[in-house]
């Protein structure tokens, strides 16, 4: 039975001065697995109770991350000091993977590190509103790499970590949720102007949506070529844009239903057509008479 144990303690290579047996090397996968899969637990049970404790999302991302990188660090060097490995033996590798980064993964890196600092400065946020060219969403997740964007026709998109630090992005919910928009109508010409502004200022008032403070204004805009142009400016609480076409929407509802109460037309683009001169018309029957 010892006899055939014995290939178990039968060095197999050296990495420097170590020689390591196949014995050495199952015990330490072993340890590696039963690590890493506590590693994945703890973090997990890290997660779950920051998440009770209803911590914001990005602080819960951020330790939870953080604890799961700092379990790997450590239980490889456990696993070198497991081997009595020094870290001088890995001396060639460094050098290697140092070549590697500077040659290859410098887009890789850049995204690792913005990662963090979005995490960090927390310019970006988990639920925040992004508007990035022709992208506009919520912030789903911030992971290492990139960050997962929830567009409003319900697409994921995958942003790299360093475009949202390199470019101009529009955040809607950096600070607040207070957003500004506005309707615009056009009234017929000889519409009575004051009956108009009432009418929009009370539209405005009826929805609950519209904030009060800062109140909402309506303002004559111009008189147009075929209406006289009024716009109504209200203050609201959204963290989408959809948010903001549901408001206008109801309160597109509001004015024309209170315009037809009140019988008063919302324009539409006409054109008046005046003819100098005289129109000669001739019967077909007269000009093929005349032809004959």
């Amino acid at each position: 039975m010892e006899f055939g144990t014995e290939w178990l303690y039968q060095p197999i290579f050296r990495i420097g001065e170590v020689a390591l047996t196949p014995f050495q090397l199952l015990s330490v996968v072993t340890f590696a697995l039963l690590g890493v899969l506590f590693v994945i637990w703890s973090s997990r049970v890290v997660r779950n109770r920051l998440a009770a404790r209803s911590v914001n999302p990005d602080i819960v991302h951020l330790v939870s991350r953080a604890w799961l990188i700092a379990g790997f660090v450590i239980l490889f060097f456990m696993v070198l000091d497991f081997l009595s490995i020094p870290l001088t033996a890995f001396a060639f590798i460094s050098g290697a993977v140092a070549i590697g980064i500077g040659f290859g993964a410098q887009n890789i890196i850049n995204n690792f590190i913005s990662g963090w600092i979005l995490m960090w400065e927390r310019p970006v946020k988990i639920g925040d509103f992004l508007e990035l060219g022709d992208i506009k969403g919520n912030v789903e997740s911030i992971n290492t790499r990139s960050t997962r964007i929830r567009r409003v026709d319900g697409v994921h998109v995958l942003v790299p970590n360093s475009f949202l630090l390199e470019n101009t992005v529009t955040n809607w919910t950096l600070v607040d949720r207070l957003v500004r928009t506005s309707v615009v109508v056009g009234v017929a010409y000889g519409s009575d102007v004051s009956r108009v502004t009432e009418l929009l200022n009370k539209a405005a008032e009826s929805h609950t949506g519209v904030l009060k403070d800062p109140a909402h204004t309506v303002l004559f805009e111009d008189f147009g070529d075929n209406a006289l142009v009024f716009e109504l400016i209200v203050w609201l609480h959204s963290n989408a844009e959809r948010g903001l076409r549901l408001v206008r929407s109801d309160l597109r509802y509001k004015i024309d239903e209170l315009f037809r109460e009140a019988d008063i037309v919302i324009a539409f683009p006409q054109r008046d057509v005046h003819i100098d001169g005289q129109i000669q018309v001739q019967r077909v029957e007269e000009r093929a008479a005349q032809n004959s």
